[in-house]
C-alpha cells in the first residue's frame, strides 16, 4: 500500500512540475545556442551589437551579464530575469514570442546549473563562428561510400535500403504495377508525355513474355527520345530560374536570346552530358573559351550558353541601373546558386550569420567574391551589352560589304527626296505672296535650332510648308503620292531587301568575364546588414568555411593560365572534384524526387536545419557515390531508379500502409502524382493529335486576349496597348511543347498559373501541389479546353472508326492508355446520343483556334462526340499519374 501511494504522489508532483523539470540533459552548445542564435545574437553579440551590454553568444558571456548585472542564476530559475523576460514576451524585443519549448528549454539549462559541453573560448573569433554541434550536421559531412544491405532475389540495392526500412516499420512492397500502369507512368516520368495505344500493346505483349527485359528496353527506348531533355530540362529550369523575361517593374522587358541556355540544357540531357561537366559548363563555360570570342565553335557556343544559368535571376537594371537593383540581381544568383547547386539557402546569410545553419556573413560574402569579377558593378553591363555575338569574322566582313551597299541606295533615296522636296516646295511657295517667297524659302532651308524667331513666326504661318519632309509628300496632292512619295517607299524597300541579305545575327544571354589587370578586379566587401551602401572589412574569395574542416576552400584570385580571374572555374572544379559532400546528394535527390513525388530529403533546396531530414541517409549517400562513380550519368541513374521494385510497385492505398506511414515517406507503394501544368498541356496537344515535336528554338509568344487571359499568340496592340483585332498566324507554333511557350514573369499561361506553375523569384526547388476550385471551371469552361476538345474528337472520329462505341473505346485509350468496361462504354455512347440530340435542338457554333467562335453551326453528332472528349480530358484518368 504504501508503495503504491508513493508512486501515484510521484506521478502526482511529475504531472504537476513544468516541462524542464523533467527535462533530459541540456547543454548551451547543442540545446540553448541555437534558439539563441535565431533570435538574440542580432541584437546580443553579432557585429559588435551588445544592447543592454550583453553578449550571448557564450554561456559564460550569459552569466556574466550585462550593464544591470547577470541575467541567470545557475539553478535558478524563478531568479534568472533572463528566463522572466522570454515568459513574459518582452524579449526578444519586437518579435514575436518564443515558442513554448523553446522557453522551456532556456528553463530547463538554468535549472541544470547553466552548463556547456566543453569548456568555452577564451575569445570569439572567426575560428569559433560555429559549434562541434553545427560542424557535424549531416549534409556537411563527406559522402561515406555505403554498403547496401543484403539483396534479395530480383532485388536492387536501392530495393535492398528500402526494404530495410519497411521491415523496421512493419511494412512490406506492394504488388507490381500492371503493364499498362507501369509504360504510362514511365512515359511521363521520362518523357511527359502519354504512351499511344500501339506502344501500349506492345509492351503489355513484351512484358508477358519477360517483364525485366521489356522494362529495361521500355526505359532505354524512352531515354532515347528526344523528348526526354525537354522533360528533364523542364526540372533543371526550375531549380536555375529560366525565364524569358526581366521580371522587373510592369514593362518586365523580354530577354529575346535567353531560349539558348534553355536549348543547351535540353540538349545538355539528351546528350546525357555528364552532370559535372554540366555545372562547370554553367559556372564557368567562359572561362573555358578563349578570348576574344570570334569565330565560335560549336562547342565554344555551347559552353558560353552554358553560362546563360547565371543570368536567369530577375534583374531589373534595363529600366533602373542603379546600385541597389545591381545588388539585387547578384543576391538573387547567389541565392539559386545555393538552393540548386549546394541545397542550402545561403542567401540567408547577405545581412547576417546564418540563423540555423553553419554559414556566416563573411561566408555569404566569399562566394560573391567568386562571381563579383564577373558582375563587376564599378562596370555594370545592362542586360543587351551581355550578349554574345554568334557572326563569324567572315560574316562580319560580308555584312559590312552588304551595308555600304545599302547605303549607296539610301543616299540615292535621299538625292531624290530632296529633288521631290524641292519640287513640291517650289510649288507651295507660289502660294504665298512675292514678297514672301525668298524669306520663306530661307527659313525653310535653315537648321531649326539656328531659325530666328521671325522665321519661326514666317513658317507656323504657312504650315504646309513648315510641315514638308519626304515622309509628308503624300499629303500635298494625288501626283504627289504616286510619283513621289511611292517612288520614294520602293527605294526604301529595295535597301531594306539588300540589308536582308546580311547573314542572319544571333546572340547569346551569356555571363563573361570581361579580362582586367589585378588592380582593377573589383574587390568584395562585407556589407554591414547587408547595406550595399555600407561596406566593411574586404573578403577574399572561398567556398563555405565549415567545409573547411576536411577539404580544401581556399579559391585563388587569380589565375594566371586565364585572361580573366579564373575564380569560377575553380570553384566549379571544386564542387565536382567527387568530394564535395553536397553536389552530388542535391542533385541525386532532385531526380528521386521527380520519379516518387517526394525525395529523400523533402526539402529538395534546403539540406540545412530548417530543412527536412533524409528519410534514408543510407541510400541517399550511396546514390551519390554511385553516381559520380558510373561518371555522373543521369541516365544511369534513371536506369537504377526506374528498374527497381521500389518503381515498379501499385500505388494501391490501404488502411495498414496509411496507419503506419500516412505520408508514404518509407515507399510501401508508389505515389499518385498530378501532372504539371505544362505537362497537362502537352498530354491534351498529344491526346487531340496536334502536337507540334520540333525540338528547340525561338519562343513561342504570348499576348492578353480581349478577356484579359494570356493566351498564345503574337501580341498587336500598338504602343498604346490598343488591340488591333489582327491576328498573325503561328503557323503550328501553336501547337508546340509547353517548354518552348515564352516564359514571361508577368504573363504566365492561363493553364500555367492555374496549374501551380512557378514564377521565377529567383527560382523552383520544389513546386507545390494544389487542388482549387479554378483548376476544375479552367477545365469546364474555358475556350481553350473547348479547342482542345474538339480537336480531340475530329481525331477520334478520323481514328476511331465510323461506329460510335469504337469511337469512346478509342477515346478512352488516348487518354488513359486502357480499353473502357462495356458498361463505361454504354454509358458513354448514351450519353453522346442525348448531347446530339441538345445540338440539333439548341444550334451551338464550334470554337475555332485562338477561341474566336465561328458563325456557321457545328454537326450536332460531331459537338456531341465533343462533349465526350471534353469530359475525358479534364478527368483524373487523364490528369493523374498512378
Amino acid at each position: 500500500m504504501t508503495r503504491r501511494l508513493h508512486s501515484r504522489l510521484a506521478l502526482v508532483l511529475l504531472t504537476a512540475s513544468p516541462a524542464w523539470a523533467v527535462a533530459a540533459p541540456v547543454m548551451f552548445e547543442k540545446d540553448v545556442r541555437p534558439i539563441l542564435k535565431t533570435h538574440c545574437f542580432h541584437c546580443h553579440g553579432e557585429d559588435g551589437e551588445m544592447k543592454g551590454g550583453l553578449d550571448v553568444r557564450l554561456a559564460r558571456f550569459i552569466l556574466k551579464g550585462g550593464k544591470d548585472g547577470p541575467v541567470i542564476v545557475p539553478g535558478k530559475v524563478a531568479e534568472s530575469h533572463l528566463i522572466d523576460l522570454v515568459k513574459k514576451g518582452e524579449m526578444p524585443k519586437g518579435k514575436t514570442k518564443l515558442a513554448d519549448k523553446d522557453i522551456a528549454t532556456l528553463e530547463a539549462w538554468v535549472a541544470q546549473g547553466a552548463k556547456t559541453a566543453r569548456p568555452e573560448p577564451e575569445k570569439l573569433g572567426p575560428e569559433h563562428a560555429f559549434t562541434d554541434e553545427e560542424r557535424a550536421w549531416w549534409s556537411l559531412q563527406p559522402i561515406h561510400a555505403v554498403k547496401p544491405p543484403v539483396e534479395k532475389k530480383g532485388a536492387t540495392s536501392i530495393d535492398a535500403f528500402i526494404a530495410a526500412k519497411l521491415e523496421e516499420k512493419g511494412l512490406s512492397f506492394s504488388p507490381e504495377a500492371d503493364p499498362v500502369t507501369f509504360i504510362r507512368r514511365a512515359s511521363f516520368d521520362l518523357i511527359g508525355l502519354p504512351p499511344t495505344p500501339a506502344e501500349v500493346d506492345e509492351f503489355v505483349a513484351a512484358y508477358i513474355k519477360n517483364p525485366q527485359l521489356s522494362i529495361e528496353h521500355l526505359v532505354d527506348r524512352l531515354l532515347a527520345s528526344p523528348h526526354y531533355g525537354e522533360r528533364w530540362g523542364r526540372h533543371w529550369l526550375d531549380a536555375a530560374g529560366y525565364a524569358d523575361s526581366e521580371g522587373f517593374g510592369e514593362r518586365d522587358l523580354e530577354r529575346p536570346w535567353a531560349w539558348k541556355y534553355r536549348d543547351y540544357v535540353i540538349n545538355a540531357f539528351n546528350k546525357d552530358k555528364p552532370f559535372d561537366q554540366f555545372v562547370r559548363e554553367q559556372l564557368a563555360g567562359d572561362e573555358m573559351v578563349p578570348q576574344p570570342y570570334k569565330d565560335l565553335s560549336p562547342d565554344a557556343i555551347e559552353k558560353l550558353a552554358a553560362t546563360g544559368f547565371l543570368r536567369m535571376s530577375p534583374n531589373g537594371t534595363g529600366e533602373k541601373n542603379d546600385a541597389a537593383t545591381q545588388n539585387a540581381n547578384i543576391a538573387d544568383t547567389l541565392k539559386m546558386v545555393g538552393t540548386s547547386l549546394y541545397g542550402l539557402t545561403i542567401g540567408c546569410a547577405q545581412c547576417h550569420d546564418h540563423r540555423y545553419d553553419p554559414i556566416s556573413q563573411a561566408d555569404y560574402y566569399r562566394l560573391r567574391a567568386v562571381f563579383e569579377p564577373g558582375f563587376d558593378t564599378k562596370a555594370w553591363r545592362g542586360p543587351g551589352s551581355r550578349l554574345v555575338s554568334l557572326l563569324t569574322e567572315k560574316e562580319i566582313a560580308e555584312s559590312a560589304k552588304i551595308e555600304i551597299e545599302a547605303k549607296k541606295l539610301d543616299a540615292a533615296r535621299t538625292a531624290k527626296a530632296e529633288e521631290f522636296i524641292t519640287e513640291v516646295l517650289e510649288k507651295e511657295l507660289l502660294k504665298a505672296p512675292e514678297a514672301d517667297r525668298a524669306a520663306l524659302r530661307t527659313a525653310y532651308r535653315t537648321e531649326v535650332k539656328k531659325r530666328t524667331a521671325d522665321q519661326t513666326k514666317l513658317l507656323k504661318a504657312w504650315p504646309r510648308v513648315n510641315q514638308l519632309s519626304s515622309g509628308s509628300l503624300y499629303l500635298y496632292d494625288t501626283t504627289y503620292k504616286t510619283k513621289h512619295a511611292d517612288t520614294l517607299k520602293k527605294m526604301a524597300a529595295e535597301a531594306a531587301d539588300v540589308r536582308a541579305t546580311k547573314p542572319k545575327q544571333e546572340f547569346l544571354h551569356a555571363f563573361t568575364e570581361l579580362p582586367k589587370k589585378p588592380e582593377a578586379v573589383p574587390a568584395t566587401y562585407i556589407f554591414n546588414r547587408g547595406q550595399f551602401d555600407q561596406p566593411k572589412e574586404q573578403v577574399k574569395p572561398s567556398d563555405l568555411t565549415v567545409l573547411a574542416a576536411f577539404r580544401k576552400i581556399e579559391i585563388p584570385e587569380k589565375n594566371a593560365a586565364l585572361p580573366t580571374t579564373g575564380r569560377r572555374l575553380a570553384l566549379a572544379n571544386e564542387l565536382t572534384d567527387g568530394k564535395h559532400p553536397l553536389v552530388a546528394r542535391v542533385m541525386v535527390n532532385r531526380v528521386w524526387m521527380h520519379h516518387f513525388g517526394k525525395g529523400i530529403v523533402t526539402s529538395a533546396g534546403d539540406f540545412g536545419q530548417l530543412g527536412t531530414k533524409p528519410t534514408h541517409p543510407e541510400l541517399l549517400d550511396w546514390l551519390a557515390t554511385d553516381f559520380m562513380a558510373r561518371g555522373w550519368s543521369l541516365k544511369q541513374l534513371h536506369r537504377q531508379i526506374m528498374t527497381s521494385r521500389t518503381y515498379r510497385q501499385a500505388s494501391t492505398r490501404d488502411a495498414t500502409r496509411d496507419r503506419i506511414d500516412p505520408d508514404n515517406s518509407y515507399l510501401s507503394r508508389m505515389s499518385v502524382r498530378r501532372l504539371e501544368a505544362e505537362i497537362l498541356r502537352d498530354s491534351l496537344l498529344a491526346v487531340s493529335g496536334k502536337l507540334n515535336p520540333q525540338v528547340g528554338g525561338a519562343p513561342v509568344p504570348v499576348m492578353f486576349n480581349e478577356e484579359g487571359q494570356v493566351v498564345i499568340g503574337i501580341d498587336t496592340t500598338d504602343t498604346a496597348g490598343r488591340p488591333s483585332g489582327k491576328v498573325i498566324p503561328l503557323n503550328g507554333d501553336e501547337f508546340r511543347r509547353s517548354i518552348y511557350v515564352q516564359a514571361r514573369r508577368s504573363r504566365p499561361l492561363e493553364m500555367f498559373a492555374t496549374f501551380d506553375a512557378p514564377i521565377m523569384e529567383p527560382s523552383c526547388d520544389a513546386r507545390t501541389v494544389t487542388t482549387v476550385s479554378p483548376q476544375s471551371l479552367l477545365l469546364m469552361n474555358s475556350t481553350t479546353m473547348r479547342v482542345h476538345a474538339q480537336q480531340f474528337a475530329q481525331r477520334v472520329q478520323s481514328e476511331g472508326g465510323k461506329d460510335t462505341a469504337d469511337q469512346v473505346r478509342y477515346a478512352f485509350r488516348l487518354v488513359s492508355g486502357r480499353s473502357p468496361s462495356e458498361s463505361d462504354v454504354q454509358q458513354s455512347v448514351e450519353f453522346v446520343q442525348a448531347q446530339t440530340e441538345f445540338y440539333k435542338a439548341n444550334p451551338t457554333p464550334l470554337e475555332v483556334q485562338l477561341g474566336a467562335p465561328s458563325k456557321t453551326p457545328g454537326d450536332p453528332a460531331f459537338l456531341g462526340l465533343t462533349a465526350l472528349c471534353h469530359a475525358l480530358l479534364s478527368s483524373n484518368a487523364l490528369l493523374y499519374v498512378d
